[in-house]
């Protein structure tokens, strides 16, 4: 990464600004399976992640959220939620990818809608 990328923007990985900020207070709390790193300040009063990769906020696990967000005290590292049977695994957000939902007739899906059944009667202003 070049360093005026590093030095300016946000959105490819962390700036300058918050490694030093990191290495100079922060506490290394935990990682999750994507390779996101978790820290709180040394004093307990702000928590914040370094992403592994793309700066998303749809790929910090739900366990990891309510500790970001003080739902929580207690990190997933010293206390892990009870995982429910009935819960599925973390999906990622798939909007704006090629991945993305499509229903029937959109541009994304070919464009082609579905002939028209002659249950809609067009509204016309008298």
């Amino acid at each position: 990464m070049g360093l005026l990328a590093r030095t300016f923007t946000w959105w490819n990985n962390q700036t300058w600004g918050t490694w030093l900020f990191t290495k100079r207070r922060g506490e290394l709390v935990g990682q999750d399976d994507q390779g996101n790193q978790y820290y709180r300040e040394r004093d307990g009063r702000r928590r914040w992640v370094i992403y592994n990769g793309d700066v998303e906020a749809s790929r910090v696990p739900p366990e990891w959220h309510a500790w970001l967000h003080y739902t929580v005290d207690a990190p997933p590292t010293e206390k892990p939620p009870v995982v429910k049977p009935w819960e599925k695994p973390k999906e990622p957000n798939l909007t704006g990818t090629p991945a993305a939902y499509a229903p029937p007739g959109a541009l994304q899906a070919g464009g082609v809608r579905p002939p028209a059944t002659g249950d809609y009667e067009a509204w016309r202003p008298e």
